[in-house]
């Protein structure tokens, strides 16, 4: 396990997309818990560890930062968020302090909780992916978010974020760097993409 008195992690919250699925606008927008779905995510993402927590905010921005209360946290905008995830990914990667590791979370995961980062943080081992996962119907784990990034491969990882793609090139070619970090007790693992999942707010 990493020392996190000398190695330590900044979380980068992927939150600038338009919510086109959703048709609600911004998910970053959404209410949950009388807030705004991407302060609370953030808050909870300090909550568990993380040194210092960059928002990536896109679409609306201007009423992003109008209505969330993201002022515990970095915000940079990401002038190019419609070309997908991969530019959000890339911003908030570089924008990252270089020795530190990186969390990379998803603000359409409402299920995220504080146990889940603490649990990838203390999890985490040099040089390695450590993965949330989430069991499904049939029991077999499965990768999910958020994830850590080792401060060693967040550069090449970014390098490959294109389109809306984030990490997913990267880990496909390096499976085995990733370790797995059961978090089914914690949460699903859901992601909030259509209006029939709009309960994973309630």
């Amino acid at each position: 396990m990493a020392d996190q008195d000398t190695q330590r992690t900044t979380a980068v919250l992927l939150a600038a997309g338009a919510g086109t699925r959703l048709g609600r606008g911004p998910k970053a927008l959404l209410r949950f818990r009388g807030r705004t779905l991407v302060e609370v995510l953030a808050d909870v993402l300090l909550a568990g560890g993380c040194r210092e927590v960059v928002a990536v905010i896109g679409a609306d921005a201007a009423t992003v930062r109008a209505v969330a209360d993201l002022s515990r946290h970095r915000v940079i905008e990401n002038p190019d968020w419609a070309t997908g995830m991969g530019s959000s990914f890339r911003a908030g990667v570089a924008a990252a302090a270089p020795e530190d590791h990186v969390l990379i979370a998803l603000v359409d995961q409402p299920g995220l909780t504080t146990e889940t980062v603490t649990r990838l943080l203390a999890s985490h081992r040099p040089g390695r992916v450590t993965a949330a996962a989430y069991r499904g119907p049939a029991g077999k784990l499965r990768r999910g978010h958020p994830l850590i990034l080792d401060s060693s491969l967040r550069a090449e990882a970014a390098e490959t974020a294109t389109g809306d793609v984030g990490a997913r090139h990267f880990l496909q070619a390096h499976p085995e760097l990733i370790d797995l970090v059961d978090c089914s007790d914690l949460s699903g693992g859901d992601d909030l993409d259509t209006p029939e999942q709009l309960h994973l707010l309630q």
